[in-house]
């Protein structure tokens, strides 16, 4: 990826939280936000890998434990869309502007050039 590319962030503010777009690698080694990734199509995700294995919501659950841990918001995280998928759309309650900012230390920490 060029270094000059400018990837936008792939989080949208809500008067009550924000949405995230993820992608998430299931049956990783370890849990973890792997920082910022753009599609083929544009669109930016937040790459998430989990321990968990893609079978019964097993791996959704353990996406939104991570995110909770994460971001310091325990019971805030729910999944909106994506259930089936490895692309997905997260919404968390909280202040917008401190889980944004919480959000791109976590993502520009392992984002790589």
């Amino acid at each position: 990826m060029p270094k000059n590319l400018v990837i936008k962030e792939p989080w949208r503010y809500g008067a009550a939280g924000i949405s995230i777009a993820l992608r998430v690698t299931p049956r990783g080694v370890r849990d973890d936000i792997d920082g910022i990734e753009q599609l083929s199509d544009g669109r930016s995700v937040l790459k998430v890998r989990v321990r968990a294995i893609a079978d019964g919501g097993e791996a959704n659950k353990a996406v939104l434990v991570l995110l909770a841990k994460s971001l310091g918001v325990p019971a805030s995280v729910k999944l909106l869309s994506g259930a089936t998928s490895r692309l997905k759309q997260i919404a968390v309650d909280g202040d917008p502007a401190r889980l944004g900012e919480a959000l791109r230390q976590l993502a520009s920490a392992k984002s790589t050039d």
